[in-house]
């Protein structure tokens, strides 16, 4: 476990270093730990570290390490929704960062109510045009926006981005980019309500140092924390 406690030291390292590069504050950087298909242990050493925010992917897999954690961690929602496991997200998750659809986030809307309680969300934007990835395209960001900003048990936070797959993190770069003009434009045209600051959700193990270059408020590092999965 002493070497989850170093990989996160380390990672932090390299958000300091890649805030200083382009005169960003790193304490304005939140870190999730993709702690997907990880055991308990990996997720109590991480948070004896210091890291409080855990992103998942699968569900049922997430439900049973919420609940044996302590309540003070955040859980970020980061795979693929359907429409019918919208309850329990919204019971057990703190952000849900893949909102793509306006029939999900009635439905979020909907449970979190029941639950009685304001649920952060993100909207995913296919920003790569890829046909085999979820997200709303760029041009239909404004609608999907605005029909999130009238559900009262929904708080929207920002929008959340995944360039096409490289091995070389530099070609990321203009996806990211890309991603952090589509949110000034959305945030100029009001459609983020009086929301002070536009969370940007960009940025994986290979790449996350390239994401805070240009302008990530959150990255999701999974691999460089916990090593490889099975």
């Amino acid at each position: 476990m002493a070497e989850i406690e170093k990989n996160l030291a380390a990672v932090r390292k390299r958000i300091f270093a890649a805030a200083q590069r382009v005169g960003r504050n790193s304490a304005e950087i939140s870190l999730v730990a993709v702690s997907k298909k990880k055991p308990l242990a990996d997720i109590m050493a991480a948070h004896a570290a210091g890291q409080k925010i855990f992103g998942e992917n699968y569900l049922q897999d997430a439900r049973e390490k919420i609940q044996q954690c302590p309540k003070k961690l955040c859980w970020h929602f980061i795979g693929h929704v359907q429409t019918n496991k919208a309850r329990q997200v919204a019971e057990f998750f703190d952000m849900v960062e893949t909102v793509d659809r306006l029939k999900l986030a009635r439905a979020l809307d909907k449970y979190a109510g029941q639950f009685q309680r304001r649920l952060d969300v993100l909207v995913q934007v296919n920003i790569g045009r890829e046909p085999q990835k979820s997200g709303v395209l760029p041009e239909d960001a404004p609608d999907l926006l605005t029909g999130i900003t009238s559900l009262p048990n929904l708080r929207l936070r920002g929008i959340m981005a995944m360039p096409p797959f490289s091995s070389n993190p530099e070609d990321s770069r203009p996806y990211f980019r890309r991603t952090g003009k589509l949110a000034v434009e959305l945030n100029a045209g009001g459609l983020f309500g009086t929301l002070e600051r536009v969370e940007l959700s960009m940025g994986m193990s290979g790449d996350y140092e390239i994401a805070i270059e240009e302008g990530a408020t959150m990255v999701r590092v999974g691999t460089a924390l916990f090593g490889a999965r099975l």
